[in-house]
């Protein structure tokens, strides 16, 4: 199983749910740089992002030559964007994102990438959630501020 990586941008869109399990259970083995889990505990800080169980996410430093790749990356994304595309490209991983730059440079770089919508889906697919619960959820993380693609998994 290739290393699955989340942003900010995907863990804060379950966190304002209140369902960062959802993640666990589609992704057991989850992992994110250690500077995303720091961007979110910020956010969590500032009252920005609703506080949740993250002691499940696997935590990643980055090697000498990831964070020389994220530094020149940072000129392009921000830094949990960079942190993520360095790794995977280093380690073969999949990068969890709704960043629309992080993705294009992710597809220019031949990384797989996913998203909220993605997460969701698999979900679904999985049983996990039906696909009236998985619009459900959709809807109020639309409400919470994310930007989404489709108004409906069904779209998808």
């Amino acid at each position: 199983m290739p290393l699955i990586l989340a942003d900010t941008t995907v863990l804060n869109n379950f966190a304002q749910i209140r369902r960062p399990d959802l993640l666990q259970m589609v992704y057991p083995t989850l992992a994110a740089p250690r500077v995303v889990r720091d961007e979110l505990a910020r956010g969590e800080r500032l009252g920005l992002v609703l506080p949740g169980d993250w002691s499940w996410l696997k935590l990643l430093d980055l090697t000498d030559d990831e964070k020389s790749r994220a530094t020149d990356l940072e000129r392009l994304l921000q830094a949990g964007e960079a942190a993520c595309l360095a790794i995977a490209e280093a380690r073969d991983g999949v990068v969890l994102t709704d960043d629309g730059a992080a993705r294009r440079l992710a597809a220019s770089l031949h990384l797989e990438t996913s998203g909220t919508i993605g997460a969701l889906v698999k979900l679904v697919r999985k049983e996990i959630l039906t696909l009236h619960l998985g619009d459900t959820l959709l809807a109020e993380m639309v409400s919470r501020g994310y930007r989404s693609p489709v108004r409906s998994l069904r779209e998808v």
